[in-house]
């Protein structure tokens, strides 16, 4: 899937480890990611969220997308700052599922942000999958 994840390579995140239902990832905040008050724009923080969201929904071996998602931001982060987002999968069922991700600041381990994110598999598989 990372070969095809264009937003996760262009934004140098690092995937730090994938297991059924888990993923961890770094990013870290550059400074054009940083808004007008000096701290990392929000978009910025959902996505490395959501990007650890997408990995852990689909380390089933099944195509999955997000149905939905929320964002409280906790702390800000600023330039230089490493962000890790850890996701962890709370409950599937049928070909739905849902899952939390916390995302830390990696250097003192503070919470930036709480993310809930709920899935909805196809009926495909994820090796099968025909996009570019």
């Amino acid at each position: 899937m990372y070969a095809k994840d264009k937003v996760a390579q262009d934004l140098a995140m690092q995937i730090t480890e994938i297991s059924p239902g888990r993923a961890r990832l770094r990013m870290t905040i550059g400074d054009t990611m940083v808004n007008g008050h000096g701290i990392a724009h929000g978009g910025y923080v959902f996505l490395l969220a959501d990007s650890a969201f997408a990995y852990a929904c689909n380390s089933h071996d099944a195509v999955t997308v997000a149905a939905s998602a929320d964002v409280v931001f906790v702390a800000p982060a600023r330039t230089g700052d490493v962000l890790e987002a850890a996701a962890v999968e709370r409950t599937r069922y049928g070909r739905s599922g849902i899952y939390d991700v916390t995302v830390r600041r990696a250097s003192d381990g503070e919470v930036i942000a709480e993310f809930r994110g709920g899935s909805r598999s196809r009926d495909q598989r994820v090796l099968d999958d025909p996009a570019p």
